[in-house]
């Protein structure tokens, strides 16, 4: 079994580490038929499946030919020490990696979560999205993806994935696996310590525990020191990632503790054609990441400012040098329609556009909110459906659009971008 990917049927739970409950909620679940194809057979098509005493909400359904490959890699950069804790003299990540399979037979499908990070979620992403805390299974979510099966023996195109400020890489599924689906090898990042839960293999030297938490105490937007502390990591983040799929490409092995790889994965791996995506702050950190490291193709912004936050009332912030001098490659600003940032988000995206020749393209997505780039889209609907989250809570998560129209059209937007400015050689 892969680590830190939960097995189906099995979890992964992580006892003895400290929490704070937040609130409680009894649960019942039900899903759009988007959904239909995640459940199981005694459950009803457009249900949440029922598992012991909770309900289990559905990710969407990839649409590509494939079957889908997941595990995970422990990366740590000796060169980097942690930017948010002193006492961590290293940068240590955890990253996801879907890809196209050659066969799933015999590799169970993985969890969303892990069973730690799942019950962390359930307290802390929950109450800040004003989520049931309580009666959802949230260890139980499946996605569609099969730990360590074989990858396909075509090299296919490199997309990175950072989330949101805060956020985890695991409310990146659904997009990541429809990419995978399609033949990319996807790579989500979390960036520890900025994101709200991310559990590790082993305790560390300054991290006796294996699960860490965020150090946010409020939007990170609001403080522009940390702001640039988190863009800044976060373009760091990725360009060691990078250099570690170079090395898994020349047939090493980046796991920091040597644990054994899917066959084929680094076969799988084509860095001459690699992308980046982002929603949020991982908006920003893609299209800064796109200006930096000449290696990246084309990037997609879901949402993020190119901007720094304003110093003090009535001033504005710097803009980050992707927006002051623009691009030479591909980039795609895809905003949501319903955005409370809309308006400071005009400024910062009309100067990329204004500097990069025709090299940026804008999208919108009607009806919608700024998490519906996420897995939100598919979860909150589902919440909302059962009478567990309010219509104001869902609106601002994702909006009022259905996720029958919205979760295909983000992943149309993605997909064809890459699809068209990674074009195979």
């Amino acid at each position: 079994m892969s680590r830190n990917v939960a097995e189906d049927g099995t979890g992964a739970g992580a006892g003895g580490v400290g929490r704070r409950t937040v609130g409680r909620a009894a649960v019942s679940l039900a899903a759009a038929a988007l959904f239909a194809g995640a459940a199981t057979d005694s459950a009803r098509a457009g249900e949440g499946a029922r598992e012991g005493v909770g309900l289990t909400p559905l990710l969407p359904v990839p649409t590509g030919p494939y079957p889908i490959g997941v595990t995970t890699l422990y990366l740590v950069d000796p060169e980097r020490s942690d930017p948010w804790d002193p006492a961590i003299r290293v940068r240590e990540l955890m990253v996801t990696v879907f890809y196209p399979a050659r066969s799933a037979h015999g590799h169970p499908v993985a969890r969303q979560m892990t069973g730690a990070a799942a019950e962390l979620f359930a307290q802390v992403d929950a109450a800040v999205h004003h989520l049931p805390t309580h009666g959802v299974q949230w260890a139980a979510v499946r996605t569609h993806a099969h730990i360590d099966a074989p990858a396909r023996d075509v090299p296919g195109p490199v997309i990175l994935y950072s989330p949101g400020g805060g956020d985890p890489r695991t409310l990146g599924t659904g997009l990541a696996e429809e990419l995978a689906g399609r033949g990319a090898v996807v790579v989500t990042l979390d960036h520890p310590g900025d994101t709200s839960e991310v559990e590790f293999p082993v305790a560390g030297p300054g991290r006796p525990e294996k699960v860490r938490t965020t150090v946010f105490r409020r939007d990170p937007r609001k403080d522009p020191g940390i702001f640039r502390t988190a863009i800044e990591t976060r373009i760091a983040d990725l360009r060691f990632v990078l250099d570690q799929l170079a090395v898994l490409a020349a047939g090493g092995n980046p796991d920091a503790a040597g644990r054994a790889l899917p066959v084929g994965l680094g076969r799988a791996v084509d860095l001459r054609r690699v992308g980046v995506y982002g929603h949020s702050a991982g908006g920003t950190a893609a299209a800064q990441a796109l200006y930096e490291d000449p290696r990246i193709g084309a990037a997609v912004n879901l949402e993020g400012f190119l901007d720094h936050p304003a110093p003090a009332p009535g001033r504005v912030g710097e803009l980050f040098p992707v927006a002051r001098h623009g691009v030479d490659r591909p980039l795609l600003l895809l905003g949501s329609a319903g955005f409370a940032g809309k308006g400071e988000l005009a400024r910062s995206w009309s100067a990329v556009r204004a500097r990069s020749g025709g090299r940026v393209r804008r999208g919108e997505i009607a009806r919608a909110g700024h998490w519906v780039f996420t897995d939100y889209a598919a979860l909150a609907p589902q919440l909302q459906a059962a009478g567990l989250l309010g219509a104001g809570d869902r609106r601002a998560l994702v909006g009022r659009i259905d996720p029958a129209e919205s979760v295909p059209a983000v992943r149309r937007w993605v997909r064809s971008f890459f699809t068209r400015h990674l074009p195979r050689g």
